[in-house]
């Protein structure tokens, strides 16, 4: 007997394609936030992304970032539809026949260095504002949801952050900074505010994961349910490092394709690390106050960004 989900995901591919689905499997292992099928009929083959209703906005950024891809010449499925259904929030995509990066046989380095050329694409989408929800597709307009202590700005983010970093701090009594490494990153945030960087459109979970290299070698590009407007190279570069740091990324020689693919060398990245302590911290802030349970894993890593970003 099938299980309830899969027959709720043939349910609402069967409604949008006009047909019986003859077919249906759940890939495993390749979505961490939504549940990912392919349903087959006698004529079509699509792929269905369900979750909670309360995501049916993500899927609407996603299917406006994955349109604005495609528009500048990024490979990417089609997407067919997106609704609620039977309680659940859906995207329809057309299925992309080929093997996910992480276990195709076409070289890495070739892969991430495809990434660099379309993360570099990417940058060129006009999009507007700051933050991860999209607010206004016409107009390609994101916003970040504010919270205590910030209004959801960008100057509101730094100066969050800023302010944090008080002679009470719960990162001195965690033991990831001290009184002198406190007032020096206030310097390096302070800083930040008098860059002038420029905001596009970020993928936000730029991976061989999210990656399909099809039967032609072509790179495909996936999954926008992280895409933000926020500073770019810089944004994704240091989501990249982050990835490194943990052991998830791109090794060296794969970050330098990557690089290399954007049109950037190692020497472009080293003004990043101010950026990279920053988002490390806001992470670890949000923990305390939200997830405790990620507190000690968001602890260590921001740790190892201080010692990194300090040397």
């Amino acid at each position: 007997m099938k299980d309830s989900v899969v027959l709720k995901a043939e349910r609402i591919a069967g409604d949008f394609l006009q047909e019986r689905v003859k077919k249906s499997s759940q890939i495993i292992g390749k979505g961490i936030v939504n549940q990912v099928f392919v349903a087959e009929t006698d004529n079509s083959k699509v792929i269905v992304r369900m979750n909670d209703t309360g995501t049916y906005s993500s899927f609407a950024k996603e299917k406006w970032c994955i349109e604005q891809a495609r528009a500048v010449g990024i490979p990417s499925p089609e997407v067919l539809s997106i609704g609620i259904a039977y309680e659940t929030a859906y995207m329809i995509q057309s299925f992309v026949d080929g093997v996910n990066g992480l276990d195709s046989t076409k070289s890495k380095s070739d892969i991430w260095r495809q990434l660099g050329f379309y993360v570099k694409l990417i940058h060129t989408i006009p999009a507007k504002g700051y933050g991860e929800n999209l607010i206004d597709p016409i107009h390609g307009m994101f916003q970040s949801p504010p919270h205590a202590g910030t209004d959801g700005s960008w100057l509101g983010y730094l100066n969050y952050n800023i302010n944090s970093l008080t002679e009470s701090d719960r990162f001195i009594l965690l033991g990831i900074i001290n009184q002198t490494e406190s007032k020096r990153i206030r310097k390096l945030f302070e800083g930040l505010k008098k860059e002038k960087f420029r905001f596009a459109l970020n993928h936000g979970d730029i991976s061989l994961k999210n990656t399909i290299v099809n039967n032609e070698g072509q790179v495909v590009l996936l999954d926008w349910g992280s895409a933000e407007v926020s500073v770019v190279p810089h944004g994704e570069i240091i989501e990249l490092m982050k990835s490194q740091i943990l052991g998830v990324g791109p090794n060296i020689e794969e970050f330098k394709a990557f690089l290399d693919g954007y049109g950037l060398k190692e020497k472009d990245i080293a003004s990043m690390k101010p950026l990279l302590l920053l988002r490390a911290f806001d992470k670890l802030r949000w923990a305390i106050d939200q997830s405790p349970d990620l507190i000690e894993p968001f602890a260590t890593f921001a740790k190892h960004v201080v010692n990194i970003t300090l040397d």
